[in-house]
């Protein structure tokens, strides 16, 4: 079955919208004017419920089927903000916030819920209720963590929730996915080396921090491969390295590093941290230096439920020709993860063609996958809650 003919009626209206929240990028939890907007056009679809303020600036809809005896609740999840990017796109709809860009495509996953929303409100072709879901701050601010703390799975009584996610370099109307860990987690490390700063030309009276740090970088590097079973996956990058030095000729007294961690197995993430501490204060007290390390532990892996990816596939497959029900996982976090730690469901993937990546400058939505997404969504409410 192809995409619901609906959505090519409806997509000049969401490429519209989608082009709004492009041109009117917002960061983290200050995505007013994005919320607002949100809430305007649900209750103009004629949503139940919407409700706004979830998670500080989230916005919620409520829409009951034309039956509701099932009992069962259905949430779908669309990510709100920007990233804080220079765009280089040239469109003409580009980016009106200097230093400001829709660079992961939240705009297009905004834009599809908006559009499989309405779509709902139309037909209410389904027996339950189902909640669409719009969150702030996915790119950092643990937005999802946010929705989920301020009670959204109770206050709307989930059973199931699901997301989905652009993918630069899948075809457009492919959907991939898989079950268990689909992403990552992310946790972020810094180190701090305190040596004893001095002269380049007499090196004997300092205690050199930045050599400290380089045998603290190198040394690393074995966690992965000598303490993580090889047929697992962590990646640990240190992506800083900054000296309290700008002088060729002194020794710096402090060097501080940052980096990150990711896994697809919860169990590496407390391992690699004490391996991180010991590596990092062992190496630094052998040159008679000191390291401290601090530790934020950042978004969880992303676990698709095996019986809810087997719905996801089968609506997606619905759709499309083109589904991949055993892809790869990949090393980006998303904290969708949260939701999926309160709640069955699943996430899964949407091709943007041959686009640029992610958080890139030239990243651009692909709006010829809009009817996908959208048919997608308003699919898994169908399907799930089936009027009999």
């Amino acid at each position: 079955m192809p995409i619901k003919n609906r959505y090519a009626e409806l997509h000049p209206e969401i490429v519209e919208w989608r082009h709004d929240f492009h041109t009117h990028p917002e960061l983290l939890y200050e995505v007013h004017r994005t919320a607002a907007r949100v809430a305007e056009l649900l209750r103009a679809f004629g949503c139940d419920e919407v409700v706004e303020g979830i998670g500080q600036t989230g916005v919620v809809g409520v829409i009951k089927g034309a039956k509701s005896t099932s009992g069962k609740t259905i949430g779908l999840r669309a990510d709100m903000d920007a990233l804080p990017i220079h765009e280089i796109t040239g469109l003409e709809y580009a980016s009106k916030t200097d230093g400001m860009m829709h660079a992961c495509g939240h705009d297009g996953h905004t834009a599809m819920l908006l559009g499989a929303a309405k779509y709902l409100c139309e037909t209410r072709n389904f027996n339950g209720t189902a909640v669409v879901i719009f969150q702030p701050a996915e790119e950092g601010g643990a937005g999802g963590r946010a929705m989920c703390e301020d009670g959204l799975m109770e206050r709307f009584a989930i059973d199931e929730v699901y997301g989905m996610h652009n993918a630069p370099g899948i075809p457009v109307g492919h959907f991939a996915i898989c079950p268990g860990p689909l992403l990552a987690s992310s946790d972020e490390f810094e180190i701090t080396v305190t040596g004893q700063g001095g002269h380049a030309a007499e090196p004997h009276a300092a205690i050199d921090s930045t050599l400290v740090a380089a045998h603290i970088v190198v040394a690393l590097q074995s966690v992965v491969s000598r303490n993580v079973d090889p047929l697992k996956r962590v990646v640990l990058t240190v992506g800083t390295f900054e000296t309290d030095s700008t002088a060729s000729n002194v020794i710096a007294h402090m060097v501080k590093m940052k980096g990150t961690v990711r896994t697809l197995d919860a169990e590496y993430r407390t391992s690699t941290e004490a391996r991180i501490r010991a590596i990092a204060e062992n190496t630094a007290a052998a040159f008679g230096a000191k390291a401290e390390v601090t530790w934020e532990t950042g978004y969880p892996v992303t676990v698709n439920t095996a019986e809810n990816t087997v719905y996801a596939a089968n609506v997606a497959r619905s759709i499309s020709d083109h589904v991949n029900d055993s892809v790869d996982p990949i090393m980006p976090a998303e904290d969708f993860s949260y939701m999926l730690e309160q709640r069955p469901g699943a996430y899964i993937f949407l091709g943007n063609g041959d686009s640029a990546q992610c958080h890139h400058p030239a990243y651009n939505f692909d709006d010829d996958a809009i009817p996908f997404g959208a048919s997608w969504y308003s699919g898994m409410v169908e399907e799930r809650m089936p009027d009999e």
